[in-house]
């Protein structure tokens, strides 16, 4: 079994509009996923460096950034980063290019856990419901023209409010969604922005949102989760 997670961090600014990485840390530490895909992990300007340093995690967490070499000083790329098991296994990794108005993008890792081989994508989508359902469709294809195929799990957040159109449809075609529930607002979720889909060789054994005390607070979304297997 293999728990993966998915949390749009704000970069570590609460809503209490205190800017807390620590506190980003103990919701992490509180969801224990083996893979985490984080949004807004990078500081939006200048050298857009990471909120979670290599300090904080090497203190306070059990899980290494996937590198992506985009910039020198962010742990993602646009924002979107996927943290692992120090004893995992990175075998590739690569960040994918979206089309978009505004700077967009998605990163893909393949990695060896718990001796499971698996197939991760992390994305933070588009505002706008046209560029999502491209951006969707550039994911599917990079997926679909890759010379290995895995077990494959997609997560971020996707932006999209309506339940079953638009860039979900897209998706739902080739993916099956954990039925996570709603992340967003933190304080009073209404919408399920927040999604995590994967491939027909995986099994979702449970998902769920994780809400806690912490994590009401430490960012405008809640982490979600799922555990997953192969089928």
């Amino acid at each position: 079994m293999i728990k993966v997670a998915s949390y749009n961090m704000r970069k570590s600014i609460g809503t209490d509009r205190r800017r807390r990485p620590e506190r980003t840390l103990q919701v992490l530490c509180e969801v224990d996923a083996d893979v985490i895909a984080l949004q807004e992990a990078d500081r939006r300007f200048g050298t857009r460096e990471a909120v979670l340093t290599g300090h904080l995690l090497a203190e306070h967490g059990d899980w290494k950034p996937i590198p992506f070499g985009m910039r020198a000083r962010s742990m993602g790329w646009h924002g979107n980063a996927l943290l692992v098991r120090r004893d995992a296994q990175v075998l590739d990794c690569e960040a994918i290019h979206l089309p978009a108005l505004e700077p967009r993008g998605a990163v893909m890792a393949d990695v060896r856990v718990h001796g499971q081989m698996l197939r991760v994508v992390g994305m933070h989508l588009d505002l706008s419901g046209l560029w999502r359902r491209r951006q969707a469709h550039a994911i599917i294809a990079h997926l679909q023209a890759s010379a290995r195929q895995y077990p494959t799990v997609l997560m971020g957040d996707l932006n999209e409010w309506t339940p079953q159109s638009g860039c979900l449809r897209d998706f739902a075609q080739h993916y099956q969604f954990a039925a996570t529930g709603k992340s967003f607002h933190a304080r009073r979720p209404m919408a399920r922005l927040d999604r995590i889909m994967v491939s027909r060789d995986l099994e979702i054994q449970g998902a769920g949102v994780h809400e806690s005390l912490n994590s009401r607070t430490a960012s405008d979304h809640l982490p979600i989760w799922a555990e997953v297997r192969p089928a």
